[in-house]
């Protein structure tokens, strides 16, 4: 059983990313210029996700990630209705992969990365289907793995979290004296 001190630190990171969740989208779409939608492009709740699972652990990476999207659609309606269900898969599945792969099997930040990335994105897309299969959806999974998709559109924010995150992360570690 953990001690109080470190369960205190979980939920101290915990909160401090599920408010960047939150947090980072809010302020991207405030400096957006009318009808660039930069939180599908620059993809900022994920950061914060992946930072979790990277730096606190599964635990927290999938409780920010099963939190941030309900709590940002709650407070400002974004992400949209249709999204917010497979949203959280994803991100979910991105904070507890990210742990996973890089705390407890120790695999390299960018493969840790990647793999979380690639089965988050399936899962966004599997919860798409299935929701398209439940009710009408304009946004279909084929439409989302298909060349016009959030998908394509999302590589910025892909190529941002492949740049901030394993540098953030290497600072944290080097600030912990870590890996």
């Amino acid at each position: 059983m953990p001690d109080s001190r470190s369960r205190s630190r979980f939920i101290a990171h915990t909160a401090l990313f599920l408010a960047l969740g939150v947090l980072l989208p809010i302020g991207f779409h405030y400096v957006s210029p009318a009808g660039l939608p930069l939180g599908r492009v620059l993809l900022p709740m994920h950061l914060p996700v992946l930072l979790a699972g990277f730096i606190s652990g599964p635990a927290s990476g999938i409780v920010v990630g099963l939190l941030a999207p309900g709590l940002s659609h709650l407070l400002t309606g974004l992400p949209p209705t249709y999204a917010v269900a497979p949203m959280t898969l994803e991100l979910a599945m991105y904070g507890l992969v990210a742990g996973i792969t890089y705390q407890r099997l120790h695999l390299n930040i960018y493969l840790s990365l990647i793999i979380a990335m690639v089965l988050g994105r399936i899962l966004f897309g599997l919860g798409l289907f299935v929701l398209g299969l439940l009710i009408h959806l304009d946004y279909t999974a084929a439409a989302y793995f298909s060349g016009g998709s959030a998908l394509i559109s999302g590589l910025p924010g892909i190529v941002m979290q492949l740049v901030l995150i394993p540098v953030i992360v290497a600072a944290i570690n080097r600030k912990r004296g870590g890996r």
